[in-house]
Formats: C-alpha cells, sequence, structure tokens
C-alpha cells in the first residue's frame, strides 16, 4: 500500500451549509431588501455627482457581541435620523478579521471567542445579525476577506470594503468585479497607492474565476465588473495619506489610468497611528475636504463602538467588558455621536 500523499496536514474538512440553503433558512425581508438596495442606490448616485450628501461608514471595527453591536445599531438608526438630509451613515459590520500573523478571525470564523472555528455557526449568527441592523432602517457595510463569504451574506451589505492586505490578491480584485455593491479598495499597509489603483481598474473590468455557487458547488464565476468600485486612502507605514496634497496626487493617478477620482478616506488606521484620541481630528479634517469643494472626496470611514478604546480577548467572554472592541481601538458612541452631528452642521452651511 503506497503512503498517503494528500491532506497529510488537514485535521478536518467540515461541510458547510451551502449558500442557498442558509439564505432560505435566514431569508431576507421585503423591507431589508429595500434598505440594502435604497442605500446601494444612494451611494451609486452619490458617486455619480447626483447626490451632495456626504457618505460616512461608521461602527464598530470588528462585531464580536451581537448585543452590544445591535444597541449601537439603535443609535445610529436615531443619528441617521438628524443628518439623513446631509449624510448617508452606513453601519460597519465587519466579520472578518485579517491578521498579521495571528489572532481573532472574525465572528464568522470564531463566534464562540475560544478559537473553536465554528463557522457554520458563525455565518448563521452574521446573517441574522445583518438582519436585525437591517429592521432599524440601517445599511450595512462590511470588509470581504474570503472570497467564498459574499455568497453567504452579500445580499445584506450596501457597501463593501477590500482590505489593505488584499488589495493586491487577483482572487479579491475578481470577486470584488462580482460584487453588486459599490466597492472600495484601501490603499496597502505600506501605504501605496498604485496597487490599489490598479485593483480597481481590476474590478471594474469582467472577469472570470473560480468560486462557490449558491447552490455550494465549485464552480467557473463569470463577472460584468463593478463600475462603482473605488479607492480608499488609510495610510501606511510611512504616515497618513488624508492630507489635500497626497488627495491630489491620489486623484490624478486614478484619472491617469481613465478612473473615476473617487475618493474615500479612513479616519482611523494609519490615517490616526491606530490613536482613536486623534481620530476625531482626522475626521474632521476630511469632511473639511469635501466642505472646501472636493467632492471627489465623497466619504470617509470612522471606528467607533458604544465604549471607547479596546481589549483583550480573555478566557471568558463574560469577562469582556460590553461595548468595547477586542480588535483595534475606537472612539466612544458620545464622541462619535457629537463628532456626526458637528460635521453636519458644517456640511449645511456650505
Amino acid at each position: 500500500m503506497s503512503a498517503p500523499i494528500s491532506d497529510l496536514n488537514i485535521q478536518h474538512n467540515v461541510p458547510l451549509p451551502a449558500p442557498a440553503l442558509l439564505a432560505h433558512e435566514q431569508a431576507r425581508s421585503e423591507q431589508q431588501a429595500a434598505v440594502v438596495v435604497g442605500a446601494r442606490e444612494k451611494i451609486q448616485k452619490i458617486l455619480n455627482g447626483e447626490d451632495e450628501r456626504f457618505v460616512v461608514v461608521v461602527g464598530p471595527c470588528s462585531i464580536h457581541d451581537p448585543v452590544a453591536g445591535h444597541e449601537y445599531a439603535q443609535r445610529l438608526a436615531g443619528l441617521r435620523d438628524q443628518v439623513g438630509d446631509c449624510m448617508e451613515l452606513v453601519m460597519r459590520v465587519y466579520f472578518e478579521k485579517p491578521r498579521t500573523t495571528v489572532g481573532w478571525k472574525g465572528l464568522i470564523m470564531d463566534p464562540d471567542l475560544d478559537g473553536s472555528a465554528n463557522i457554520p455557526l458563525g455565518l448563521r449568527k452574521a446573517r441574522g445579525f445583518l438582519q436585525q441592523v437591517l429592521d432599524l432602517g440601517v445599511p450595512t457595510a462590511t470588509e470581504f476577506l474570503d472570497p467564498i463569504t459574499p455568497q453567504y451574506i452579500a445580499d445584506l451589505i450596501a457597501w463593501a470594503a477590500i482590505g489593505a492586505r488584499t488589495t493586491e490578491s487577483q482572487t479579491h480584485r475578481q470577486m470584488a468585479s462580482g460584487l453588486s455593491m459599490p466597492v472600495g479598495f484601501k490603499n496597502t499597509t505600506s501605504g501605496a497607492i498604485t496597487p490599489a489603483v490598479n485593483a480597481v481598474k481590476a474590478a471594474i473590468q469582467p472577469q472570470t474565476f473560480l468560486g462557490v455557487s449558491p447552490e455550494g458547488v465549485a464552480s467557473a464565476v463569470s463577472t460584468k465588473g463593478n463600475v462603482y468600485s473605488h479607492l480608499i486612502l488609510r495610510g501606511g507605514d510611512d504616515g497618513p495619506n488624508y492630507s489635500p496634497e497626497v488627495v491630489a496626487g491620489a486623484e490624478q493617478e486614478m484619472i491617469a489610468a481613465d478612473l473615476s477620482p473617487w475618493l474615500m478616506i479612513d479616519a482611523s488606521h494609519a490615517n490616526c497611528s491606530k490613536d482613536p484620541q486623534r481620530m476625531p481630528g482626522v475626521f474632521a479634517e476630511i469632511v473639511q475636504q469635501w466642505v472646501d469643494g472636493n467632492h471627489h472626496v465623497f466619504g470617509a470611514m470612522l471606528e467607533s463602538n458604544l465604549v471607547a478604546g479596546n481589549q483583550a480577548i480573555t478566557d471568558s467572554p463574560l469577562d469582556l467588558v460590553y461595548g468595547q472592541s477586542i480588535t483595534d481601538p475606537c472612539i466612544d458612541w458620545e464622541n462619535t455621536e457629537e463628532l456626526i452631528l458637528a460635521s453636519a452642521d458644517k456640511i449645511r452651511q456650505r
């Protein structure tokens, strides 16, 4: 008998429910679909210059406690009502976390926060949470990390990001070309903008790639291309990149590549040196660029939670501080509300 040559390092290979089955079990309602479609159309109109409101993707760095996340969404729903005339607030609902080395990979990959990696449960929790947020009339935004994940939750997402670590990935560029919502590509962790520009150029084109069908079968997926792909500036190893000078350079690079110079700027990550105390000032400067007339900067990202800062995962999830991030540090709700309201006043006075 010959020695085994396959799956030598595989411990488990657990089948997942087919995306169509999960979507049937947790079917979206007409109201939820209307919130998603409405927000997508609004963001598209903003990109096209048909709507002069400012997009803000705001919320926790990651969702680890759906109860606290739902409370945040309830508060955001009230804030949306106050600023809806000049801002389109979309809740940041991140379930997948890229790790530089190791660490918690997000609610989908590890919903019990203990390394057990119960992915079927994570997918169900993620889909259920998105539905709860949409029931409040709040549209959702996420980062797509694993190329299979969109089949399970993309119908509940109004805007998506491709992260700094995956912008250069051909797989993610191809995946983005088939997504049904506007998609932003972040510059790389080094701060390089050109790879993200190249990613946008690839994502707007038709692509064919290996994927998974709604029935859970490996398939060849062919796309039309996503014309609402755009650039996100998030800073890098060399420092922030939200200044008007850097923004102008990024716009020129987009134009030189025959792309629409649509830009969203992340007030978090390297643009604030991961210091939440600096985040409000960065956000205010981004809004000021819009107020000063640069509507290519159509939106901003802000990491915000009920409680400021972050905390380490403990042996027991019950020991965690309610409403505080277990990934990157965030600003608290009070500062978030004050910042959004002040920014809305500034936009109205333009």
